[in-house]
């Protein structure tokens, strides 16, 4: 018998309908990949399979793996570009009722 969801995969809701304003392991991915300009900054991911997003998580590997995994080790262009984009996803984040605090409390 199959599961009654098979039949219909599930979609991720997109960078701006995610959790805690997009805070999330999904959210950094497609943040990173804005950065590397695997996609552009307009493309949420909204109505994206995990198949899509674990193939842009791989390619977002490939290219921080260039850098050791550093932001400081980015070129100066990119650095810029990392900083803009983290930067309004945390006053992004901050404006949906995000509080990075209480993360850090929920895993003491």
């Amino acid at each position: 018998m199959r599961h009654r969801n098979s039949a219909h995969p599930k979609k991720y809701v997109g960078i701006y309908n995610d959790i805690n304003g997009g805070m999330t392991d999904t959210g950094k991915i497609i943040r990173d990949a804005w950065v590397f300009d695997l996609i552009p900054e307009s493309e949420t991911c909204e109505g994206w399979l995990l198949q899509g997003i674990d193939d842009l998580w791989g390619k977002v590997n490939m290219e921080w793996e260039k850098y050791g995994f550093q932001v400081s080790r980015l070129p100066d262009d990119l650095r810029e570009k990392f900083m803009r984009i983290q930067n309004e996803a945390i006053q992004r984040a901050r404006e949906a009722d995000w509080d990075p605090d209480k993360d850090l409390q929920d895993e003491r």
